[in-house]
């Protein structure tokens, strides 16, 4: 009998790791979990992104312009993130079509570099603030880039999608979402 057990035992240790990697195949990998949501933005203050003619006079990003009163996305991009030019017409369309109020964290990028890829793809943005270093992405809890989020009219964090955006993530859940923080 021992010896039955024994042979069955690779065969039970073998079941309980394959279902194990099933359950894990469900699951979103574009699903990065997030300490920040429903909790207020970081306290940060960004400069302007140099070069870039600023929509508003004071030109960057900090805590403060995120606790106005008014629903606003925050997409974390670089002209060097390939994905973030495949999100970027999305973006655009947000700005223009829907009027959503969308704000950027500029990630470890050279000004320069930012500037002539907004020139050439276009630029939803109100504000920018430059990242050169990163830090402040650490702050918002930042994988990688693109991240986006939506932030409610108090300052805190309602939603984060890390990757890029596409049609179907934005008809399922950002859409919704800002409509009803929108009220």
């Amino acid at each position: 009998m021992r010896r039955r057990l024994l042979y069955l035992l690779p065969l039970l240790l073998f079941l309980v790791v394959a279902g194990y990697f099933v359950l894990g195949l469900g699951r979103n990998p574009a699903y990065v979990p997030s300490a920040l949501l429903s909790k207020p933005v970081p306290e940060f203050a960004l400069p302007p992104l140099a070069g870039r003619e600023a929509k508003v006079p004071e030109g960057g990003l900090s805590t403060a312009d995120l606790r106005q009163g008014e629903v606003t996305i925050v997409n974390v991009f670089a002209s060097w993130c390939v994905p973030c030019r495949i999100e970027h017409p999305f973006l655009t369309k947000l700005a223009e079509e829907q009027g959503i109020r969308i704000h950027a964290i500029n990630y470890k990028d050279k000004p320069e570099d930012a500037v002539g890829w907004l020139q050439r793809l276009g630029d939803p943005y109100g504000r920018i603030g430059a990242d050169r270093d990163g830090r402040a992405a650490i702050e918002w809890g930042v994988y990688g880039v693109p991240e986006t989020f939506v932030v409610d009219g108090t300052g805190t964090i309602r939603y984060r999608f890390a990757g890029p955006l596409d049609p179907g993530e934005i008809e399922r859940n950002l859409l919704p979402l800002l409509r009803k923080l929108r009220g």
